[in-house]
């Protein structure tokens, strides 16, 4: 049997990079997003055609249930030795006022409570194994909270915490969970260009990134992911930040 990198949140940038990457280091790639199944299918065929292993899998995370039933299926096709967490929990920028109860739920239901559950399931497997990688990307918020971003930051930072609480019981029992915070815009057409809309976005391309190198580059961020998921316990990344050369970091920012 393969074994297996699980990508939770597998879209046209992070998730299908970091899933590409370990697929073609001899990885089954199971890929998994809510919607969008043409386009799963169409990054399935991608990675196939390489010569490497992947399957998609249509999840509502949300769904009670759902991701208890996909670690399960996935688990059929060989042990789950990686596990990436990369579900967004952005709702744009939205004052207190026009935040309802409803969507400041939903975040947490995406960035904290999804990976509770994918937990919850996952780590007894891994340690009956004697180890694994969780893989969790995470965002600027999960740091500093900004104004319109009620929602976003109180997700992420209960994802950060929720990291940090993890890894103080599980990393004994040889399981790594690194908390990866992307300070900066990705160059995604399906987050960042859904975002902004076609034009702006290629306009963002062609001024800030392609050969500017001032947007991330999925490519480039799967290098770092794939050589987290294989560092030697002695020198564990537990948090780590990821930004373009040209970007300040979110240090450095006035709120």
């Amino acid at each position: 049997m393969k074994k297996v990198c699980l990508v939770i949140g597998a879209g046209a940038g992070i998730g299908g990079s970091v899933g590409r990457k370990f697929a073609l280091e001899g990885y089954h790639a199971a890929l998994c997003r809510r919607s969008d199944e043409e386009g799963l299918n169409n990054l399935v065929s991608a990675i196939e055609s390489e010569g490497a292993s992947a399957s998609g899998h249509l999840v509502n995370a949300v769904k009670e249930g759902a991701i208890e039933d996909l670690v399960a299926d996935v688990e059929k096709i060989g042990p789950i030795e990686v596990v990436l967490f990369n579900l967004g929990a952005q709702i744009g920028g939205r004052s207190l006022e026009d935040t309802t109860l409803k969507v400041f739920e939903l975040g947490w239901q995406m960035a904290c409570m999804g990976l509770f559950r994918l937990a919850k399931v996952l780590m007894p497997l891994m340690v009956e194994r004697g180890g694994g990688t969780l893989l969790v990307t995470s965002a600027t918020a999960a740091v500093r909270g900004n104004a319109g971003q009620h929602s976003h930051a109180a997700a992420m930072g209960g994802r950060r915490m929720l990291c940090q609480t993890l890894n103080a019981e599980y990393a004994s029992r040889g399981i790594h969970v690194a908390h990866i915070l992307i300070d900066g815009a990705v160059d995604a057409p399906d987050t960042l260009g859904k975002m902004l809309g076609p034009e702006l976005y290629q306009q963002l391309r062609e001024t800030k990134g392609m050969e500017h190198d001032g947007l991330l580059l999925p490519e480039k961020m799967a290098e770092t992911y794939f050589h987290v998921a294989r560092q030697h316990r002695s020198a564990w990344t537990h948090e780590l930040d990821l930004r373009a050369f040209s970007d300040l970091a979110w240090w450095n920012h006035a709120p």
